[in-house]
């Protein structure tokens, strides 16, 4: 089988990492400005969200709550856009100060909330000013957050420190899931009304199209093929220009009710929908030049066999691209697309699991996990060997070891590397779509270590290259800041240092290494919900996603993966203070369904 890498994209990240730090050392701590002095500073280091982050790596949500002024918390650039704090309790709150960074929210609301879904204002303007924004406020919640919905500028939001102030009061609630309800999803296959999708596998034609390094196989067909991960591009040696247009043969001649565009980033800012009989002669039933990109649901009313969209100024400098043009109505001739998989049952059932309750230096069971062997990607040091560093302890819990080679022999080919670790999949073992996967973790602590619970979509292992098949990180943690966690995915539109999720920490900033912990995403047709010992920590609703960054690419198969990396882009090597050998240890590994 194919090896298993760690994103591509990652070598980004290092980038990003090095500026930050140039930053921080000439950065002070943010002062803490208390309302009154019975109040107190309530949000600092408390775990928060995102409805986005511009980058996972670079600007978590974390970093708005984090006391340093040197962080800061980036969301995307659309609106509405939300960042915010579990307090850990119901508190009453009487200041909320924000310090923007330029890109700052002209409208803004400040909201409460008791369970993190139903939620209560308690300051709105239209006129923010940015810079620090002092705000006298009168409500309480366990939550809090800062909901823009008009950006000053064409970029996102972005909050150097978010801070709450009040005094806590009341029962703490039991921990509620977190929830995104800023977009209505739009149906993917059929609507409502007796309207039907038309469009799927049908030809399609276009003024021009691009397959290169760049854009392989942009051809029409791709738009037209309910693949998330498959796009058309117009040509970049020919069509990178006006008009620029594709068109789909229904068929037959259909009554058109409905058009969904997922555009790519070069999408149209002015374009038509438009209906034809013998695609020459063209009827428009749609026109805008205030185009937005993402995804655009347009309701339209018409009658062709041919729709097309016929584009006439493009959003940038590149040409129109899109991943998704779907057809919605009735007539036509249309092929049954494939049915969806069931969401999970409620309650869920375990439908798999390794507890590793092997007997002491027994190996990792071969019908349940394939070995991955050979070099780390993103620069990693690590040599993953076949086994010998990695066994049961006798006593529950898997030991993946990292460990420096100062006389290697043969635990690498040609006694080369000068570390060696543990790396193991379920490819080809076993693959899930939708379910509740979790694995309680004991991580290391050291320079250079990256221990890491995710998973890859099983495409992969029949030759689509990532991002193209889907990753989804469910526990990243560096050894050198064993106080943050990081959950993230990524997709063709959004990977490495682009990836979309984000970090959190534990109670009274405690360490990861100091025990296990359960890290978990739960994962249906709607999204993706990371929980941390039960709590939520990081939701990606799924419509959100792709109304503001891109095209949802989860809704398949995949399969689970347990590294133990040493070095990389990311996390830098080690050092003389990491210590080796360094231990991961997992206790299990469980699949709800």
């Amino acid at each position: 089988m194919p090896p298993s890498p760690r994103p591509r994209g990652h070598r980004l990240a290092v980038l990003i990492t090095m500026a930050l730090a140039l930053i921080t050392t000439v950065l002070a701590v943010i002062p803490v400005m208390p309302a009154t002095a019975a109040d107190t500073l309530l949000s600092q280091g408390k775990p928060a969200t995102a409805s986005s982050s511009e980058s996972t790596v670079a600007f978590p949500a974390a970093s708005a709550v984090d006391g340093n002024a040197g962080t800061r918390w980036s969301s995307a650039f659309s609106d509405p856009q939300w960042i915010q704090v579990d307090l850990g309790a119901t508190a009453t709150i009487s200041q909320v100060v924000l310090n923007w960074e330029a890109a700052y929210g002209r409208a803004f609301q400040i909201q409460t909330s008791a369970n993190g879904t139903t939620w209560t204002s308690v300051y709105s303007t239209t006129t923010g000013t940015g810079g620090v924004q002092t705000l006298t406020v009168s409500g309480s919640g366990r939550y809090v957050r800062m909901y823009g919905t008009q950006r000053a500028l064409q970029y996102g939001y972005s909050l150097w420190e978010f801070q709450v102030f009040g005094t806590i009061g009341g029962v703490t609630p039991t921990p509620t899931p977190t929830v995104t309800p800023t977009v209505t999803p739009t149906p993917t296959v059929t609507p409502t009304g007796g309207d039907r999708l038309l469009s799927y596998n049908k030809p399609g034609v276009a003024s021009t199209s691009q397959s290169d390094a760049n854009c392989w196989e942009c051809t029409p067909a791709r738009a037209f093929d309910l693949d998330p991960a498959s796009r058309w591009a117009t040509s970049s040696t020919t069509g990178w220009v006006d008009p620029g247009w594709i068109y789909v043969d229904l068929g037959a001649v259909a009554q058109v009710h409905r058009v969904v565009l997922q555009w790519d980033p070069a999408y149209a800012r002015s374009f038509q929908i438009q209906v034809s009989n013998d695609a020459a002669n063209w009827s428009t039933i749609y026109t805008t030049t205030t185009g937005t990109g993402f995804k655009q649901n347009l309701t339209v009313n018409g009658t062709g066999r041919y729709v097309r969209m016929y584009g006439t100024q493009r959003s940038g400098a590149y040409g129109y691209s899109l991943w998704e043009f779907q057809v919605y109505g009735t007539g036509g001739a249309p092929n049954t697309p494939p049915a969806q998989p069931p969401n999970p049952r409620n309650p869920p059932v375990l439908v798999w699991s390794d507890e590793f309750n092997g007997a002491a230096g027994s190996k990792p069971d071969p019908a349940k996990w394939t070995i991955d062997t050979g070099t780390g990607p993103n620069n990693e040091l690590e040599y993953y060997t076949n086994n010998n560093n990695a066994s049961m302890n006798g006593t529950g819990s898997l030991v993946m070891e990292a460990r420096r080679e100062t006389t290697p022999g043969s635990a690498c080919p040609g006694g080369t590397c000068q570390y060696t670790s543990h790396r193991m999949n379920t490819g080809n073992k076993f693959h899930f779509t939708y379910g509740r996967v979790e694995a309680r973790v004991k991580v290391p602590k050291g320079n250079g270590l990256w221990p890491a619970f995710w998973m890859m979509g099983a495409d992969f292992l029949t030759g689509r290259p990532w991002p193209y098949n889907g990753e989804v990180d469910i526990m990243e943690i560096l050894g050198k800041d064993v106080k943050t966690a990081y959950s993230t995915i990524h997709a063709p539109a959004y990977n490495g240092g682009g990836g979309i999720g984000g970090s959190y920490k534990l109670a009274n900033n405690a360490d990861f290494s100091d025990d296990y912990h359960v890290f978990a995403a739960n994962w249906d047709s709607n999204g993706i919900r990371y929980t941390l010992d039960g709590v939520t920590v990081v939701t990606l609703d799924k419509a959100t996603v792709e109304a503001t960054r891109g095209p949802w690419v989860y809704d398949h198969p995949f399969y689970i993966i347990l590294n133990l990396a040493v070095g990389g882009d990311w996390p830098g090597p080690p050092d003389a203070s990491t210590g080796f050998p360094k231990q991961m240890l997992v206790d299990y590994v469980r699949v709800y369904q």
